[in-house]
């Protein structure tokens, strides 16, 4: 598969956090969770009334999401990007209990036009990393799914860049690899106050010594290393703290606010608007029920892997094309009635997996890991070709003993004739065998034709006795 126009921006927000002007009903201009955790806290499954929500939009989607650890501010940064008061938007922690459980969307998108397409782009919140009483596992899905699902991923950290920070980053950048390709964001916005975010961000990517030969320490350092190289496909951008009171920040207006914090916010949404693209998925972007169907395959792979992998998720994202070439193979091998000769089946066998490589390799998902989907789908065609195989030696024997039995019969018929005659006898087993060669066809035939050159050789001794015996 070829996807194209996926904007993969890690915005590193450093600093205390805390229009859409649609014309929506009141009904949607609200948030919805579109994923919930299970009970245990562990798997995801769909909320209803979120997908709904997204389900009713016909316009081509996009999506930016907010990811970062627990009582970050990704709450109250959405509703400013959103330009959204505390108490009509996103649930902001410090003022009532947590809402955000799993992921919710912001049911009434901000509606762009780009490249001449009216673009509904939605925003979605996302349950903080490391909490009490959750595992690791469960904000890798987190992570994953919201890096899947956005057009634009948002990586909201209130301090430094730790390890845990860079391995996450390294996965997104990993899928965007896989699933995306790469759109370049050349943008940098940096905080004119102390260290900037950039320098900070190549701080944390610079090498560790590794003098003993750590394995941890190596691995750390690839994926430092996969994520230098992705150099302008990320920008870095820092907002200051908007106002000393944090607890207070829901009730103060932008002139209460720090002005540096309002100027550099209204930035940040000019660079979410410059930089948004539809979601596009096999050529073609994504309305809100193809976007649903897009979700429940990535929330599939989630659940069924123990630890989410860019591996496992090109394997279930792969699993419809799959089966798509496997039918396109089945359908020209099926062209086939048989039996027929192995060697021209060999031949269908080639073309046929030719024509379902090209077409996996058009439509496929991912460019590294899709290795285990190509080693599948050629597995998957053996198997079918093996079964093939067999039926046509089946159907070869079933067809050369009927037409084998057949000549025999007629052989004991001409045997038996009061006056047997060897030249009755040699056209009538003449007309039997040229009917055999034409008729009896694939693997079964060599074996058959031994038969029939036995059959004869009986046949013509039997009639030398009767003819001596005639004689006499």
């Amino acid at each position: 598969m070829r996807v194209s126009s996926w904007v993969l921006s890690i915005w590193l927000t450093f600093g205390w956090f805390l229009t859409s002007g649609s014309s929506e009903p009141a009904d949607f201009r609200r948030a919805f969770p579109i994923v919930e955790p299970d009970p245990g806290h562990t798997k995801l499954h769909l909320a209803r009334e979120g997908l709904e929500a997204i389900e009713r939009i016909t316009t081509p989607i996009a999506a930016v999401a907010v990811i970062g650890p627990y009582r970050s501010g990704k709450s109250f940064l959405l509703n400013q990007l959103l330009s959204l008061q505390c108490d009509e938007g996103f649930g902001v922690g410090h003022m009532r209990d947590t809402k955000t459980k799993g992921i919710w969307v912001w049911g009434s998108p901000v509606e762009l036009v780009i490249d001449g397409t009216k673009v509904s782009v939605l925003y979605l919140d996302t349950e903080g990393f490391e909490s009490v009483g959750k595992s690791n596992v469960y904000d890798d899905r987190i992570f994953a799914l919201a890096t899947v699902m956005s057009s634009v991923l948002i990586y909201n950290l209130p301090e430094t860049i730790r390890e845990a920070d860079i391995s996450r980053l390294s996965f997104a950048v990993e899928i965007a690899e896989e699933f995306y390709g790469r759109s370049v964001s050349k943008s940098v916005f940096d905080d004119t106050e102390g260290k900037s975010v950039q320098e900070m961000v190549n701080e944390a990517l610079q090498q560790v010594p590794n003098n003993n030969g750590d394995k941890n320490i190596n691995q750390v350092n690839q994926i430092r290393e996969s994520l230098a190289i992705m150099g302008d496909n990320s920008t870095a951008f820092s907002l200051p703290q908007p106002h000393l009171q944090r607890t207070k920040l829901c009730e103060l207006k932008d002139s209460e606010l720090d002005p540096m914090y309002v100027k550099k916010k209204e930035q940040l949404k000019q660079l979410v608007a410059s930089i948004i693209r539809p979601k596009i998925v096999q050529g073609k972007p994504l309305n809100g029920k193809e976007f649903v169907s897009f979700l429940k395959q990535i929330l599939e792979a989630l659940n069924q892997g123990e630890i989410p992998s860019t591996g496992s998720l090109v394997e279930v994202f792969n699993k419809v094309i799959l089966e798509r070439c496997l039918k396109l193979y089945g359908q020209r091998m099926d062209k086939f009635g048989l039996p027929v000769p192995v060697d021209k089946l060999q031949q269908a066998h080639d073309e046929s997996k030719k024509e379902a490589r090209k077409l996996f390799d058009e439509q496929h998902f991912g460019r590294h890991h899709a290795e285990q989907s190509v080693l599948k789908l050629e597995d998957e065609m053996e198997k079918v070709y093996r079964n093939i195989l067999l039926a046509n030696e089946y159907q070869s024997s079933k067809l050369c003993e009927a037409l084998y039995t057949k000549c025999e019969d007629l052989m004991d018929q001409l045997q038996v004739l009061r006056l047997p005659s060897m030249a009755k006898f040699n056209a009538g087993f003449l007309r039997c065998n040229q009917s055999f060669e034409k008729d009896c066809v694939g693997p079964s035939k060599e074996v058959y034709e031994k038969r029939m050159m036995k059959l004869s050789d009986k046949q013509d001794e039997r009639m030398g006795c009767a003819n001596v015996y005639t004689l006499e």
